[in-house]
């Protein structure tokens, strides 16, 4: 899979917008995962009904220490992500210098734990 298999914009509003057949759905979201945007291939993931895929891909994020996708991937799945989630990513960000992310990563620990 290639940048051939990644829609434009507008066909990808347009795809996300009808039924997708989820064979088709699911080798969109892995032409974007291989060209790494992950963000994109969220949506995706939740029309293949790809959860075992998407449980690949969240610890993959957790374990870069990406907040931002963390919060994706609770929308398409729908349920927040436990405590221990976060912490993990806090850990992972700020070993690798995000600190804005593990500070994220933190509140949103704080907030599970409440």
């Amino acid at each position: 899979m290639g940048k051939n298999d990644i829609p434009t914009p507008l066909v990808r509003r347009h795809l996300l917008e009808t039924p997708l057949d989820k064979t088709q759905a699911l080798r969109i979201a892995e032409a974007y995962l291989a060209d790494e945007r992950t963000l994109e291939a969220l949506a995706f993931l939740g029309a293949a009904e790809a959860w075992d895929r998407l449980a690949e891909v969240r610890e993959t994020v957790i374990e870069s220490g990406d907040a931002f996708i963390l919060r994706g991937i609770a929308e398409v799945v729908g349920s927040e992500p436990p405590a221990e989630e976060w912490e993990r990513l806090a850990a992972a960000a700020e070993a690798a210098g995000k600190s804005v992310y593990a500070e994220t990563a933190r509140r949103q620990s704080q907030r599970r734990e409440d």
